[in-house]
């Protein structure tokens, strides 16, 4: 009178089920963010940032004679 339970588990490998489902998982929200960013973000310009660029934007404004008091 032997059982063999002991021989055959009750679920076949369940930590490689549990990794599977686990890679399933980050696949499928790398290809959702992946897709987000495609349709929300990559249309936008991107902003120009050639050094020529910056330093028209960081120039210092045009002297002008605002800064003298009316006669």
């Amino acid at each position: 009178m032997s059982t063999s339970t002991a021989s055959q588990p009750a679920e076949p490998r369940p930590l490689r089920r549990l990794a599977i489902e686990l890679v399933l998982i980050v696949i499928a929200k790398l290809a959702l963010l992946t897709l987000i960013w495609w349709v929300a973000i990559a249309p936008h310009p991107r902003p120009d940032t050639r050094p020529a660029a910056i330093e028209r934007l960081l120039a210092p404004a045009a002297s002008t004679s605002s800064h003298e008091s009316p006669p």
